[in-house]
């Protein structure tokens, strides 16, 4: 009998001794180590499938050893909504107090840390986790302390569970080695986020300038997609409230809103109401839809814990949104538009390394190099198809300022024409009133001037040689004022407006004035003299000119002859008046009075060049340059 009870007792002190090597097993000592721990061997693990745990009543349930679940890179997804427990034992066998710090691995939307008093009890650690994950302790001397970790994971599908003890004085230098572990992605990431950032910019600067609204949907994109693309960069092995909020929400919320303000701006840049109504109507209603999608994602994601829903919500969501990009670039190949090919290829550029990034994630690919993550690509797409989106609003405001530049000249071509025509009709009146004019001078006029000629001349034969000098007067001023009366209505008529028609003028009133004066008058015209038109203005004052010239060559030249010659020269059309009087002197000119001054005035106002000169006499000569022939009209 005593030899039975040796035996019991000896085996219940051995299962004491057994429990005892195990407890002592699962702890921690800090002393130990002064960089990190991976306390994951060390762990023990409960899951709370149906959120009902209390902690008061936790270590009553049934543990299991967290390396006995094999669990790999990424937890369960049915773990995302569940609230799991960690049991460590942490002691320190230092003389001194020590810190270290918890860190389960990211992204966790909570981390309540709990300590395990001696008699059973649970006291609740003040949660120092929220802004990077990174939860402290404190551990006296000899002191040894289990604790169990309350955690809350973020709602998104890839979650990672890496238990680590980190000592105080290695914390900085473990979160920069943690969080620039892929530094060439880092650098490439910063790089888009600048890049998208000048779009920004860009866009916002042009809105402002032109207040077009395909700018302003474009600029609002091109935030959204920066938003996205930035942070994902900035918190990618972050954890943290803020990075859990991120990638179980905002960052969805951040595509979802982007994609809206895409189809906005498309619709605008291609004024699809007008030219692409069905790809319109689609776009709008798609527009609606998206945003029910996020206010039904919004609801899931704060209002329920059902993380099915929500990724069946996110997955539809991503689908319509691939298939209507499908279809639009199928549309817009079709179409042929080089404004659309724009928008078409920037999309189709998206949507590949969309792909590229899907398979990436799907596929088994160990991350060991620049080119094998997943998010870089999908960044890199939307910075291309914000470039291309750029191209083609600089290649429409090309275009509509081509357009703009084509419609004012338009304009302007159009107020010149109806200028041009108000001018031209002011001149038909006008000459039409100049031809009224000059035919009733003609009819009425001439003939009763012509009547007081005639009279005169019958009185001064009835009177013989017994002539009244009044009467002579009035039969001299009578054939005066026939002669100007004629050389007025040749003026007035547009009939005679050619250059032909005013050298026969003043060829015939040439040989005519000097006829019975006993000078000799020599007329020479050149044979190729050019046919353009001389307004009625230029006809008169040349007129005039010409007949002052001949006026002063019978009353003070005392000329013999004169000639008269037109000519054509390499710089222009030459008229000249040469007599072989006893010339002109230019220090004595009374004898002339005013007539010079106006010679000189009317071929001034008329853009012909005078001069006279003494050379055997007098020599005149009137020049108009080639160039300021056609203005003649």
């Amino acid at each position: 009998m005593k030899k039975i009870i040796y035996i019991f007792f000896f085996i219940l002190c051995s299962g004491f001794a057994k429990g005892q090597t195990n407890t002592d097993s699962l702890s921690t000592d800090v002393s130990l180590f002064d960089e990190v721990n991976l306390i994951a061997d060390k762990s023990l693990l409960f899951i709370d499938s149906n959120n009902t745990t209390r902690p008061d009543n936790i270590l009553q349930n049934q543990w299991v050893k967290y390396n006995s679940l094999k669990i790999k890179h990424f937890i369960p997804q049915d773990w995302v909504t569940k609230t799991l427990y960690i049991k460590f034992t942490l002691e320190n066998n230092s003389p001194s107090a020590d810190t270290v710090f918890f860190y389960p691995g990211n992204s966790f939307r909570s981390i309540i840390l709990y300590k395990v008093l001696p008699f059973g009890g649970l006291q609740m650690i003040k949660d120092k986790s929220k802004k990077d994950g990174f939860q402290p302790i404190e551990l006296s001397p000899g002191e040894k302390t289990a604790f169990i970790t309350e955690l809350h994971f973020s709602k998104r599908k890839f979650n990672s569970l890496n238990l680590n003890i980190i000592q105080k004085n290695y914390l900085s230098k473990f979160q920069k080695l943690f969080y620039t572990l892929t530094y060439d992605e880092l650098v490439a990431g910063y790089l888009l986020s600048g890049l998208l950032l000048m779009m920004i910019f860009y866009n916002a600067a042009n809105f402002f300038i032109s207040r077009k609204k395909e700018f302003l949907y474009n600029c609002c994109y091109a935030i959204c997609m920066f938003g996205l693309v930035f942070f994902n960069t900035y918190i990618e092995r972050r954890s943290g409230v803020f990075a859990s909020f991120f990638m179980g929400y905002l960052a969805f919320a951040l595509l979802l809103i982007g994609t809206i303000f895409y189809m906005a701006f498309t619709r605008r840049f291609l004024d699809t109401k007008i030219y692409y109504p069905l790809l319109n109507k689609l776009f709008s209603y798609t527009e609606k839809g998206l945003m029910v999608l996020l206010l039904c994602y919004s609801y899931v994601y704060f209002f329920t814990n059902n993380f099915w829903l929500q990724s069946f919500v996110e997955n539809c969501t991503k689908v319509i949104a691939l298939a209507i990009g499908v279809w639009y670039i199928v549309i817009g190949i079709k179409q042929k538009n080089k404004l659309f090919n724009y928008l078409v290829i920037g999309n189709a550029i998206l949507i590949f390394f969309s792909i590229i990034s899907f398979l990436l994630i799907i596929l088994p690919v160990t991350r060991s190099s620049f080119f094998s993550s997943a998010l870089l690509y999908y960044e890199f797409g939307i910075v291309c198809e914000l470039i291309f989106f750029l191209l083609g609003l600089t290649y429409k405001n090309r275009t509509e300022l081509i357009e703009k530049i084509k419609e004012q000249e338009a304009l302007n071509l159009g107020a010149e024409k109806q200028i041009f025509e108000t001018k031209i009709a002011v001149l038909n009146a006008q000459q039409e009133e100049r031809n009224r004019i000059s035919a009733d001078m003609h009819d009425d006029l001439g003939a009763g001037v012509t009547a007081i000629r005639l009279f005169s001349e019958l009185a001064k034969r009835r009177l013989g040689k017994d002539t009244i000098p009044e009467i002579e007067k009035i039969s001299y001023s009578a054939n005066e004022l026939l002669n100007n009366m004629n050389t007025i209505i040749w003026t007035m008529n547009s009939s005679n407006d050619s250059f032909g028609n005013m050298v026969a003028y003043i060829r015939s009133y040439a040989l005519e004035y000097f006829e019975n004066t006993g000078v000799n008058c020599i007329v020479h015209i050149d044979t190729d003299l050019p046919e353009f038109p001389v307004n009625g203005e230029i006809r008169r004052n040349v007129f005039l000119v010409v007949k002052e010239a001949l006026n002063n060559i019978l009353k003070h030249a005392k000329a013999t002859e004169v000639s008269l010659a037109l000519k054509k020269d390499k710089t222009g059309i030459s008229l000249f008046i040469q007599d072989n009087g006893i010339g002109i002197d230019f220090n004595n000119l009374r004898m002339f009075g005013s007539g010079l001054k106006n010679m000189k005035e009317r071929m001034t106002k008329s853009t012909i060049e005078f001069s006279i000169e003494n050379k055997n006499g007098t020599l005149i000569i009137l020049h108009r340059s080639i160039e300021d022939l056609t203005p003649l009209l």
